[in-house]
């Protein structure tokens, strides 16, 4: 054969297999090449709108936590605010537990007193009655009575 023949013959084929892989293998080949390039893009697309929304996510859960650390800051003031004004209730009902402890302690002292001041007048007046008849029944004598002086005030 002929080397023109054959070129040409080479030729044809290549061309066939051009027109061949032109209308049958490149077109699925290009689609799923611009559907991958369409998945890629959807893909980034996707990344950018998730990277927006944890963004908005992230200021939306910082404002929360401001919002909650303020909300438990108020309670806290709230809680210890109750708490001073409770020690400051049971600091005035001890208070005044205390002070009707006091006056009634103070009323028993009295009550004693008084007692103590009746048993001690009866005392005097038992001693002070048996003085006068151990002098009504001796004689009048300043000895006599000094002595027995001494003895009422040794019995006191």
């Amino acid at each position: 054969m002929h080397l023109d023949a054959t070129l040409i013959a080479q030729l044809i084929v290549f061309l066939l297999l051009a027109a061949f892989t032109a209308k049958f293998v490149w077109p699925p080949i290009t689609r799923a090449l611009d559907e991958r390039a369409q998945k890629i893009a959807d893909g980034l697309a996707a990344a950018d709108r998730a990277k927006a929304e944890l963004a908005s996510a992230n200021q939306e859960v910082e404002r929360e936590l401001a919002r909650s650390h303020q909300e438990s800051a108020q309670r806290l003031h709230e809680a210890e605010r109750r708490a001073l004004a409770m020690i400051e209730e049971a600091r005035h009902k001890a208070e005044e537990t205390a002070e009707g402890i006091v006056a009634q302690a103070r009323a028993e002292a009295e009550q004693q007193l008084v007692k103590a001041r009746e048993t001690l007048r009866d005392q005097v007046a038992a001693l002070a009655v048996k003085g006068a008849e151990a002098i009504l029944r001796r004689e009048v004598d300043e000895r006599a009575h000094a002595e027995l002086l001494a003895q009422l005030k040794a019995e006191l």
